[in-house]
């Protein structure tokens, strides 16, 4: 028998050492044991593929059964105006622009009962960070309003969507002050705001967060952490392929996971794909391939935990969107019959039917459930007497959508 040389037989060795090492790893997050931060970089970066999507998927069926849910909702772009300037968004626009708009009160009471009346449940408003800053435009349209804040603007519109329809309001409404967050909680019933990344790297000249002062990842953490200290439901996520490392998407996934374990407010992680689109500076930006994706969010599911729900919109990996349920996700996210996804205007969402068939194929069971998760709405410590009172009236003896 021909040997092999004695370099090749040591490498052979430790490459056989390493993938133990990793097994070893994977085998105990199987068991729903916390992995580090150093552990969670190697197994994300070299376990099989396979095996990582396999020690995901045991752990999501470990704390969310084979059920997959959604939520069926109206988008309402209260306004696109925003002062920040990211290297991917085609949401936000200047006034004067085409697109450029901030919704009146009928606007929005019109979109709201149009999705009512299709059974919607939820009304997400999206909308751009304290336009009135830099804008003479948003503060005159402000001021009409009676106001000279957006942030309270938004909240007011939520309060009329939850008085005039009984829809439950989600707002996004970018950087929350404590103020802002305790005005929000008497009418949503949740809050959200993407945590992008921890990567203050970002910022620097000519990437994605250049020209993007509320975008610094200090001044979304205190925001997420303050909706923690007023016990509000929270939606928080991270965004991939914009220029961080890996390993920046593992310290923004354990910072989350930091602030959910102090303060349990955190219902829902989101894993979202960058998606190049024209006219905006990254236009030409590599988007994440498949196996990036799916690998970013088995190992968010490992960082997790067995009961965190987490999320990755459908529409954003377009027909491959089934394979992401390899991953660990327990949720499509918001759905609607009524609007686009303003945000991600080429990407459609499936139809409903579509991704009932989709997802049942695969052997879970599709339910809605509302913009609060069962869990939260079972507690009631998270909501107002007004949200609790509605969502209770809107939610099954699970408290998924009746």
């Amino acid at each position: 028998m021909e040997l092999l040389p004695q370099s090749e037989s040591r490498r052979a060795a430790a490459e056989r050492a390493a993938c133990n090492e990793i097994s070893e790893h994977l085998a105990v997050a199987r068991e729903a044991v916390s992995i580090d931060r150093e552990i969670a970089v190697r197994v994300g970066r070299e376990a099989p593929l396979a095996d990582l999507l396999t020690a995901a998927s045991e752990l999501r069926a470990r704390g969310k059964g084979t059920i997959i849910s959604f939520s069926k909702k109206v988008f309402i772009p209260l306004t696109t105006l925003c002062r920040d300037y990211c290297g991917y968004c085609t949401f936000r626009k200047d006034p004067g622009q085409a697109g450029a708009h901030f919704m009146t009160p009928d606007e929005v009471l019109a979109s709201a009962k149009q999705a009512r009346d299709a059974g919607c449940k939820e009304a997400l408003f999206s909308l751009g960070d304290q336009p009135e800053r830099i804008f003479p435009e948003a503060r005159e349209f402000l001021q009409r309003q009676g106001f000279t804040r957006t942030l309270d603007y938004a909240a007011a519109m939520s309060e009329m969507v939850l008085d005039r329809t009984g829809l439950l309001p989600h707002a996004n409404p970018g950087v929350m002050d404590r103020a802002a967050l305790q005005r929000f909680k008497e009418s949503n019933a949740s809050v959200g705001l993407m945590l992008e990344t921890v990567s203050t790297r970002l910022m620097r000249d000519g990437l994605a967060h250049f020209k993007a002062p509320d975008k610094v990842p200090a001044l979304r953490l205190r925001t997420i952490e303050e909706a923690g200290k007023l016990s509000m439901a929270f939606t928080t996520g991270i965004l991939i392929g914009i220029g961080e490392t890996f390993e920046e998407r593992v310290d923004s996934l354990f910072a989350i996971r930091a602030l959910y374990e102090k303060y349990g407010h955190i219902q829902e992680v989101i894993i979202q794909n960058f998606r190049a689109k024209p006219d905006i500076p990254m236009a030409h930006h590599a988007e994440p391939s498949m196996e990036d994706m799916l690998r970013t969010i088995a190992i968010a599911r490992l960082i997790l935990g067995p009961h965190m729900n987490l999320q990755a919109p459908p529409n954003l990996s377009y027909a491959d969107f089934p394979r992401l349920l390899e991953a660990g996700i327990n949720d499509w996210g918001g759905i609607s019959p009524v609007t686009k996804d303003f945000i991600n205007p080429e990407a459609a969402w499936p139809q409903i039917a579509k991704l009932r068939a989709k997802t049942e194929a695969r052997g879970f069971t599709l339910r809605e459930r509302l913009a609060l998760y069962p869990e939260f709405v079972a507690s009631g410590n998270f909501l107002s007497a007004q949200v609790r009172e509605r969502a209770q009236h809107l939610a099954d003896a699970d408290g998924f959508a009746a």
